[in-house]
């Protein structure tokens, strides 16, 4: 939890600053889709090596590894240079394009953090409202430069990526520290296969469709990441820096209480039920806020939109590892946090050219795509039963999955 906080502070700090950076040089909106595109990419292509090697050479090291990699990163970006190297750079998977991540460090802190009680979402409600605090208090940060020389203007400068440097030595130190508990068992017959594919055993039927419906809903979200909202309001209300930091600030702040309460209502309308019934009505207000006549209303659309469509986080999360057994957790995490990114890079090129019609059409695409996702996920629960399971129902347990999936409908 600590390890997601510290690297939530930076991106929360640098996913704003990002899309600003990109608005602030003058790129164009496919050019800014470009750069957003690699960002997602690259989280989906460290996602599935995490998935494919993390077991196998540890998963304190890999984490250890992804943590210096943000160093790098930072380095890099900070330096300077043309808009083609912050392509390398996000095709590492070192970046987000959102203030709270789902990539190859995600992948691994939802595997360790599997526990007894994760089928109520409790471990992920409280490790997601960690990562929603942090941040919050990241993007806050975005308000300093604008108490600089350039006063509320609130010019960004690459080196503002500097802040990555001191968050990846310190998450290499906390992955250092782990306990060898957070390991991988060694003794499962899984353990020798290398492929993630490969890795799932009797839920991978279950998982596949799992990761195909999340691929929906990441579809429409790559649409509208926070480095495109960054963008987005920069150029269409022309806000300054500072407001977007107070703004993204506040919708962590949300974030952070939302993630929280999931597991409550989880406990007592089951995952699925709180997945879609705060989900479906959270896309509605992402369509509304391209309608927004001000900087104001759009603002607090977002925050209204916020209050409902994280809570499917830690539920969704704590689904994944209730429907696996215990040595398919890596892989399970990894395929399904994947398949989120595998569709998302095509997301920012699209809304750079749904922008040339007008510009609030990537959010009401958005909202579209991701309420149908609602519709099929439900849909698809019912059928297989997974809507009408104990919400309390230990992780690690899926035969009963499995068996009803093989004994009909097809997953």
């Amino acid at each position: 939890m600590a390890g997601q906080g510290v690297r939530a502070a930076g991106y929360g700090f640098t996913a704003v600053v990002m899309g600003a950076l990109l608005a602030d040089r003058g790129l164009s909106s496919l050019q800014a889709g470009a750069v957003l595109t690699a960002l997602i990419a690259g989280t989906a292509l460290a996602s599935l090596a995490v998935g494919r090697f993390g077991d196998r050479m540890g998963r304190r090291r890999a984490y250890a590894l992804f943590f210096a990699g943000i160093a790098v990163a930072g380095a890099v970006v900070a330096a300077g240079g043309p808009w083609w190297i912050l392509l390398l750079v996000a095709l590492t998977g070192a970046l987000s394009t959102d203030v709270v991540d789902n990539g190859p460090a995600t992948t691994l802190e939802q595997a360790m953090l599997a526990a007894e009680d994760a089928g109520t979402a409790s471990v992920y409600g409280r490790y997601n409202a960690v990562g929603s605090a942090a941040g919050a208090l990241g993007s806050l940060a975005v308000i300093l430069p604008g108490l600089g020389t350039h006063g509320a203007s609130g010019n960004v400068h690459g080196y503002l990526f500097l802040a990555l440097v001191p968050i990846g030595i310190i998450g290499v130190g906390l992955a250092a520290g782990l306990s060898p508990e957070v390991e991988a068992p060694t003794n499962s017959p899984l353990e020798p296969v290398t492929r993630a594919r490969s890795r799932l055993g009797p839920s991978r039927s279950v998982v596949r469709r799992l990761a195909g419906l999340f691929a929906v809903d990441a579809a429409g979200g790559g649409l509208v990441t926070t480095g495109f909202l960054s963008y987005y309001f920069t150029q269409r209300y022309d806000v300054t820096v500072v407001a977007l930091g107070w703004l993204f600030f506040a919708v962590s702040v949300v974030q952070a209480i939302s993630v929280a309460v999931a597991p409550l209502l989880a406990g007592r309308f089951g995952l699925i039920g709180t997945m879609v019934g705060t989900h479906l009505p959270s896309n509605v207000l992402l369509g509304a806020v391209a309608f927004a006549p001000g900087f104001g209303v759009a603002a607090g659309l977002l925050l209204a939109r916020t209050t409902l469509s994280q809570m499917d986080v830690p539920t969704r999360q704590a689904l994944v590892m209730t429907v696996v057994t215990p040595p398919e957790r890596t892989a399970a995490a990894a395929v399904t946090n994947a398949s989120r990114y595998t569709v998302r890079p095509a997301g920012p090129l699209i809304a750079g050219l749904a922008q040339q019609l007008t510009p609030g059409a990537p959010l009401v695409i958005a909202g579209a795509v991701k309420a149908g996702y609602d519709l099929a996920l439900w849909r698809w629960a019912t059928r297989l039963g997974l809507a009408d399971r104990d919400p309390g129902r230990a992780p690690g347990t899926a035969d009963s999955v499995t068996a009803t999936a093989s004994s009909g409908e097809q997953p």
